[in-house]
C-alpha cells in the first residue's frame, strides 16, 4: 500500500529506540522512550495560502528529522510503524 500525505503533512518512519544505555544496560521494551527522530518517507505538496498559492515544504523524502515527543498520529502500514504529522511539528532537519 502506498500513502501520499496531503497538504503540509509528512509521513515519517521513526528510528528505533535505544536497546542499551551507554553503560551497557539493556532497556526493556516497556521502558523505552518514544523516539523523536526519524526519516521522511513521503511529503505532501505544501501548504495552501489564503491567496490560493501552494508554499513548498522545507523537508523532502529522505531527510532525517527531529520532531516533538507527542507529535502526529501513529499508523501501521503493511506491518511497519509510521507517524503522519504536519510540517510545523518537525523541529529540525539532521545532517
Amino acid at each position: 500500500m502506498k500513502i501520499k500525505p496531503l497538504g503540509d503533512r509528512v509521513l515519517v518512519k521513526p528510528s528505533e529506540g535505544e536497546e542499551k544505555t551507554k553503560g551497557g544496560i539493556v532497556i526493556p521494551d516497556t521502558a523505552k522512550e518514544k523516539p523523536q527522530e526519524g526519516v521522511v518517507v513521503a511529503a505532501g505538496e505544501g501548504k495552501k495560502g489564503s491567496d490560493g498559492k501552494v508554499a513548498a515544504l522545507s523537508v523532502k523524502t529522505g531527510d532525517k528529522v527531529l520532531y516533538g515527543k507527542y507529535s502526529g498520529t501513529g499508523i501501521t502500514v503493511d506491518g511497519e510503524e509510521y507517524i503522519i504529522m504536519r510540517e510545523e511539528d518537525i523541529l529540525a532537519i539532521v545532517d
